[in-house]
């Protein structure tokens, strides 16, 4: 058997990480600017998280969640103390697509309704309504065209008013910077008015943090710093550091039903443990405010860039999650920072390169990507 092939691969083997650095089997380092996906929230294999999951792997990998877990009671504590949202309750599930899934489900049975409204571009997973809710009907497939999902211009808060008038939404869904859909970010304007259109017309708005939470943009979640309070939020990607972990955060105004929701390997003791590990390191390493000191290094530095190098049009982002749009194809960009400069960035579009680092990277370590850019865009 071999696998199926569905992604295209850099033919390069990585067998060892540690911060934002990572080797293949040849022995060769490379800066780690994507973050596995912006997976890696507190660096490749921190001494703290590896002996949290080993010691952990050693009492009690799993059991079902018929019993107790008093983890999953620690990290619905610590979450809430650690973003501000102490009033809400965490439902714990796989991955961001089943975050997400569980979301919109949630919406339609609190409100009854069928509809949601989507960003153009969004990017919310690859299950049956999260894709859906995902603007790109290439990897929608037919069993999934189901009708449920209006797609509007982001910031186009007139487009979304008059949707949600109709009467029928249950939910609109946003992610505060799109990541998929190149870092391009939601304006406060905009997000105050839909969050106060959903009041008015009886729907739920769901803030999407998967790629842009957990620290990443340099507050908490991306929403805090358009100064709204959504219904549901959901996290996955850094909450686990690897571990595959996603939740929702749900609003008090939601009462849990028995046997509306469920989950197999949702919050089991490895992956909680991971995500506790992974809130100490944050907060003793101080990684949100990192994030945004960093981040604004870096993005000052690439509009310094952008300033001499006619192929660079736009830089754009918020913490350590930066999109570099440039004047060709990104692939041999790409191509050429990964092969040449051993240094692996993300993409968007098809001319934007994306940066996602684990959020301890350094103001060093920022300048030594802008280097080997200069040299790749030379």
């Amino acid at each position: 058997m071999k696998l199926y092939d569905v992604y295209p691969l850099f033919d390069i083997n990585i067998v060892k990480g540690q911060g934002c650095k990572v080797w293949d089997d040849k022995g060769t380092e490379y800066l780690d600017l994507y973050g596995g996906h912006a997976v890696i929230s507190i660096g490749h294999c921190h001494p703290h998280y590896v002996e949290t999951l080993c010691r952990q792997a050693n009492t009690l990998g799993f059991y079902s969640n018929s019993v107790v877990n008093t983890l999953q009671r620690q990290l619905a504590q610590r979450l809430g103390q650690a973003c501000g949202y102490e009033d809400y309750q965490l439902f714990l599930v796989n991955s961001g697509a089943e975050a997400n899934e569980n979301a919109l489900k949630l919406a339609s049975f609190h409100t009854g309704r069928t509809r949601v409204l989507s960003a153009q571009k969004a990017f919310h997973g690859r299950t049956s309504l999260a894709v859906e809710a995902t603007d790109n009907p290439k990897i929608i497939a037919p069993i999934n065209a189901n009708g449920h999902v209006t797609y509007l211009p982001l910031n186009d808060i007139d487009a979304w008013k008059a949707e949600l008038q109709k009467g029928d939404v249950c939910a609109c869904i946003l992610e505060c910077i799109q990541g998929v859909g190149g870092i391009r970010m939601a304006t406060p304007e905009f997000a105050q008015a839909l969050l106060q259109a959903c009041r008015e017309n009886g729907a739920v708005l769901i803030c999407d943090e998967i790629q842009c939470g957990y620290g990443r943009s340099g507050k908490f979640f991306a929403h805090q710093w358009l100064d709204i309070r959504p219904d549901l939020i959901t996290v996955a990607k850094g909450i686990a550091n690897g571990f595959p972990m996603s939740g929702v955060l749900i609003s008090p105004e939601f009462t849990p039903v028995y046997g509306q929701l469920g989950t197999t390997f949702g919050g089991n003791h490895l992956a909680c443990s991971a995500a506790l590990a992974v809130l100490d390191v944050m907060e003793n390493e101080q990684l949100v405010d990192n994030a945004r000191q960093v981040g604004n290094y870096l993005m000052e530095q690439l509009k310094a860039l952008q300033a001499v190098q006619p192929h660079i049009i736009d830089v754009r982002g918020r913490g350590l999650m930066i999109g570099v749009q440039l004047d060709m194809p990104y692939k041999e960009v790409r191509q050429r920072l990964v092969y040449d400069h051993h240094c692996f960035v993300g993409c968007s579009g098809s001319d934007t390169l994306r940066l996602l680092p684990p959020l301890c990277l350094t103001k060093a370590e920022a300048d030594q990507f802008i280097e080997k850019l200069k040299q790749v865009l030379s």
